[in-house]
């Protein structure tokens, strides 16, 4: 019986790992989202520099890592790495802090950071922005949301 008990135990421990645990990234609290999201807000009119990092400019990817990283979340250097971690959430489900993802060049080519109402920052090659996730670039080019 006891055998039965433990490994019951160690089963439902396995299931819900699978179900529940995060891939490959520590899953960030909604405050941790919501102040990646803020950060990345704070860049807006930063310009635009092609494997940029830092404040002294960001590209796509280079702001939604940064501004997580602000957080204490780690997450890889490009749109296409980033995309590979979180769970997936659909257009209606985003919430602020939510990456999302856009194929501009064939696959995962943008990212940028939902901050409500239907707008993302993110770094494009005009600068560091907010947009519509309706604007007519965008909209047709949206892939999905990932939420860590």
């Amino acid at each position: 019986m006891k055998k039965i008990i433990i490994m019951t135990a160690l089963s439902m421990s396995i299931l819900f790992t699978g179900i529940f645990g995060s891939n490959n990234v520590d899953a960030a609290s909604v405050n941790q989202r919501v102040k990646a999201a803020n950060i990345a807000q704070q860049y807006i009119g930063l310009k635009y520099v092609w494997g940029g990092t830092t404040p002294k400019g960001f590209d796509c990817s280079g702001l939604v890592q940064y501004s997580f990283k602000q957080t204490g979340v780690s997450l890889p250097r490009t749109a296409a790495q980033q995309y590979k971690y979180g769970k997936y959430v659909g257009k209606n489900g985003l919430r602020k802090g939510d990456m999302v993802f856009f194929n501009t060049t064939g696959g995962i080519s943008h990212v940028g950071i939902y901050i409500g109402n239907n707008k993302f920052v993110h770094s494009s090659s005009s600068g560091l922005r907010v947009d519509s996730m309706n604007n007519s670039y965008w909209k047709p080019k949206f892939v999905g949301g990932k939420r860590i």
